[in-house]
């Protein structure tokens, strides 16, 4: 069964935030700050210990 990327993402950060129920500023502040990160110049650092 191919499920894609997003929408099992997406589940899980449903169930999460279902589950743990943090506050809506820090989901958000998680948020921005992984984009904000992955658009940055330590995009390439984050990669590498990831792998």
């Amino acid at each position: 069964m191919d499920v894609p990327l997003w929408f099992a993402v997406l589940v899980v950060a449903v169930l999460g935030i279902q589950l743990a129920r943090p506050p809506w500023w820090l989901v958000a502040l998680l948020l921005l700050g992984g984009y904000l990160v992955a658009n940055s110049v330590l995009a390439p650092a984050v990669a590498t210990l990831l792998e």
